[in-house]
């Protein structure tokens, strides 16, 4: 019997997201994204198909590697204009019961003790169904943004993120004891100030002396995800994630990612099944094999080139526009997605090319796309779950709603009859459905800021 495979639609509050141009085409509705019905009506029916989740990509900054200039992407609309995707949770949380929602949020250039708040916030609005997506960032241009020269290098944007993540893990985990929160009518007395404190952490990066303002939410932490597969991400994964959102290569290069990270995370103390992975996956299905690949052959029509090659030199830190089809491309040491131009030179060797690079963005991504019929593609899912040992998948959106409303409706009965998808949702917050306990367990490395010493004076230099 398969293991219960987990879904969650993987998108963007923008245009373009992955698949780049598919905005143009005639049955895509993502140009409504300013239009809070568009989400909730999406919500509705990702909850309907049973989806575990909707993940928001985001970024701060815009595309302009390609060509030194933003003008490649504004005309592609890729990625930009982009709005904030945590303000669609709440209405889409209330339109719904179940659905979960993961959050991209740069931590470079987010204010930690306001950070920790609207995660709070977050997790209290939606009952428990919130997730942070960690990314240190690798645009320039959002380095700029926030008033800094450029970006810090990769390893370095990993060491910021772990003493981030003291910082608010002390925030959630040990400001507010359980019983701090009184709500005694009768006295006039909410809480127990003698069980709040005030958190004193001076650090490298960050120096805050204060109370976290929110209560305690359902899960305290929100659900951590992430999505580094460099050798420094899996490090940080190990160390922090509970859910790890990887790329598709082959089966066994996936398995040895995943096999690394859960190896490292028990090396820390914490089990191999404190974490779910997550294989990004493009879908496309039908009736049959041939109405799948009929789909596929219109969407390629739709395609932007210079729009895909627009988000691929910002990912991977290579202006392609300074070669030529078939000129070998020269990496270098990138300070982008470090993970990604590792995979991509596995994938076409050391001495790719711009024509090298096309030919793998068939729909306008390096994700290759799943085509066939809804039998073939469960097949396919349910062995990387088998072979890779991945938990899960994000769909990217190709033409929307069409793409989710596809898979619902010809995908999840054949996985829920090979018992490879629930027929029903499981009561509880995200962590509980995804891990049976609604607080971070004490193997995580959160659980050494719980104690009370984690409010101690700054003389301590333990906190």
């Amino acid at each position: 019997m398969p293991k219960e495979i987990l879904l969650n639609a993987f998108d963007m509050n923008c245009v373009g997201h992955i698949q780049q141009g598919l905005w143009t085409h005639p049955r895509d509705r993502s140009d409504r994204y300013t239009d809070l019905q568009y989400w909730t009506d999406y919500a509705r029916t990702l909850e309907a198909g049973l989806f575990d989740g909707i993940f928001f990509a985001d970024v701060v900054g815009v595309y302009d590697v390609y060509g030194g200039s933003p003008d490649g992407a504004i005309r592609g609309g890729v990625q930009v204009p982009v709005n904030d995707p945590t303000l669609l949770i709440p209405a889409m949380a209330a339109a719904t019961r179940h659905l979960s929602f993961g959050v991209t949020c740069n931590l470079t250039v987010e204010q930690p003790f306001l950070f920790a708040r609207r995660m709070s916030t977050l997790d209290h609005l939606t009952r428990g169904r919130i997730g942070w997506n960690i990314v240190t960032g690798y645009l320039n241009s959002a380095s700029r943004a926030i008033g800094l020269t450029g970006q810090m290098a990769h390893d370095d944007r990993y060491d910021l993120a772990d003493e981030y993540m003291e910082l608010v893990y002390k925030l959630w985990e040990c400001s507010w004891e359980d019983d701090a929160v009184l709500r005694d009518k009768a006295q006039g007395i909410y809480a127990d100030p003698a069980r709040v404190h005030v958190i004193h952490h001076h650090g490298k990066q960050y120096r805050v002396d204060a109370m976290h303002l929110s209560e305690p939410s359902p899960q305290r932490t929100p659900v951590l995800y992430q999505a580094g597969s460099s050798t420094r991400g899996k490090q940080f994964a190990a160390a922090h994630a509970e859910c790890v959102f990887v790329n598709g290569q082959a089966k066994p290069a996936v398995k040895a990612i995943v096999d690394d990270i859960r190896a490292q995370a028990v090396a820390r103390g914490r089990s191999a099944d404190d974490i779910k992975v997550f294989l990004g996956q493009t879908v496309i299905t039908g009736r049959t094999d041939a109405e799948a690949r009929e789909k596929y052959a219109g969407y390629q029509r739709y395609v932007n080139s210079e729009a895909a090659l627009v988000h691929a030199a910002a990912s991977l830190g290579i202006d392609f526009a300074r070669y030529d089809l078939d000129e070998p491309i020269e990496t270098g040491k990138s300070q982008a997605i470090v993970s990604n131009v590792e995979a991509m030179t596995r994938a076409a060797g050391p001495k790719w090319t711009k024509r090298k690079l096309l030919e793998q963005m068939v729909l306008g991504s390096r994700q290759t796309p799943l085509v066939g019929a809804a039998e073939r593609v469960a097949d396919e899912l349910i062995a990387w779950s088998t072979e890779a040992g991945v938990d899960g998948f994000n769909l990217s959106r190709t033409v929307a709603p069409e793409c989710f409303d596809d898979f619902i409706e010809f995908v999840v009965p054949i996985l829920q009859e090979r018992g490879a998808y629930k027929r029903a949702y499981r009561e509880g917050s995200l962590r509980e459905k995804l891990f049976g306990h609604a607080r971070l367990p004490a193997s995580h490395t959160a659980a050494q800021f719980r104690a009370p010493s984690c409010a101690a004076a700054p003389a301590d230099p333990t906190c």
